[in-house]
Parts: C-alpha cells; sequence; structure tokens
C-alpha cells in the first residue's frame, strides 16, 4: 500500500536529518527571521544547529483558495503544513533539486503571496493550474503539482508542464535521496 504524503514526507525528512555530515544540520543565526527549528539562539550570523520541525500551529490555504475560487490539491496543502523547516536539498532520478518549505509563520504567507502571483499567472496565460513547491538544477524549471490531477511535473516558469515525473507527491518523494548537506 502506498505511503501517505505525510508518511512519506516524515521518511524523507527522517533520511535527510541522519544523512547530515555528523547528523547536524547548521545555518547562520538571523535573530530578524525567527524560527521553532533553531535548535538554540545564537548571535547575529553565527553558525547555529537547527531542524526540521513539526508544525503545531494551524496553518491554511484556504484564503489562497477563496481568492482565486480554486480548491487546491490537498497533498499539496499537506506537504506546506506540515514541518518547519529550511529548504531541503535532494537527488531525484531527474537530476538535483531543492524542495521548498517554509521557515515560519512569515516565510508560509510570503509563500502564499507567490503561489497567488503564479496562479494568476497562469490563469492569463490560460493554462491549467499548477502549484509549485521544489527548484531545479536546471534554470527557470521548477517542480509543480498539477493542481487538477495531483500529478507532479517538471515545469518552465511560464509555460505548459514539460514533463510529468510521478503520479504523485508522495510518489515523487519516494524517489528522492538526499543530498550530502553540511548546512
Amino acid at each position: 500500500m502506498a505511503l501517505s504524503i505525510c508518511e512519506q514526507l516524515d521518511n524523507f525528512v527522517s533520511s535527510y536529518v541522519e544523512n547530515t555530515s555528523e547528523g547536524v544540520l547548521s545555518i547562520p543565526f538571523d535573530k530578524e527571521w525567527p524560527s521553532p527549528c533553531y535548535n538554540n539562539e545564537g548571535k547575529q550570523g553565527e553558525i547555529v544547529p537547527w531542524q526540521p520541525v513539526r508544525q503545531t500551529q494551524s496553518l491554511s490555504f484556504e484564503n489562497v483558495g477563496s481568492a482565486l475560487k480554486l480548491t487546491l490539491n490537498s497533498d499539496y496543502c499537506e506537504y506546506f503544513t506540515r514541518y518547519f523547516s529550511n529548504n531541503l536539498i535532494a537527488k531525484a532520478p531527474q537530476g538535483e533539486c531543492e524542495l521548498l518549505q517554509v521557515w515560519n509563520g512569515e516565510d508560509f504567507e510570503r509563500l502564499q503571496q507567490n503561489l497567488i502571483g503564479h496562479l494568476l499567472m497562469k490563469q492569463r496565460l490560460e493554462q491549467a493550474p499548477t502549484l509549485f513547491f521544489g527548484l531545479t538544477d536546471e534554470e527557470d524549471f521548477i517542480l509543480t503539482v498539477v493542481n487538477e490531477t495531483g500529478e507532479v511535473a517538471l515545469e518552465q516558469v511560464g509555460m505548459e508542464p514539460k514533463e510529468i515525473l510521478a503520479p504523485s507527491l508522495a510518489d515523487f518523494l519516494s524517489t528522492l535521496t538526499p543530498s550530502s548537506v553540511s548546512r
């Protein structure tokens, strides 16, 4: 039986943390950009340990859906409302990618604003709605979820999806291996 998006994301995040150098993720501390991901406080710019943390506050994409009269793919919504985390670097069968994440509540609001801009562009171009969630090592190519079907696609910004990579976000996550990171 296939794993749910939450189970698959949990597995990937666990694997990501386990595969970091010495099991520790680190990032420059930014007192202006607080997050529950910081393991401890530091001086501005000091390298401190961090880790993905399950969200405890209730975040939702309802305002995006109502503003655009669109029901957003539920797996996509669960993907961004499961963890607070820095972006996660991974290797897909097609190449390197960076899975976007939200660092804090303010970052989630920024994601929603960017998603609205993306969806309005798709409407203006008379293209089917897609929902971005990752970056690729190819300039101008992003990873998206086709809103209607839930399929994961490779998409050049402003264009229709170029290629379907997986039948679902959970299936796509199952093909990823965490890249060796020291950050």
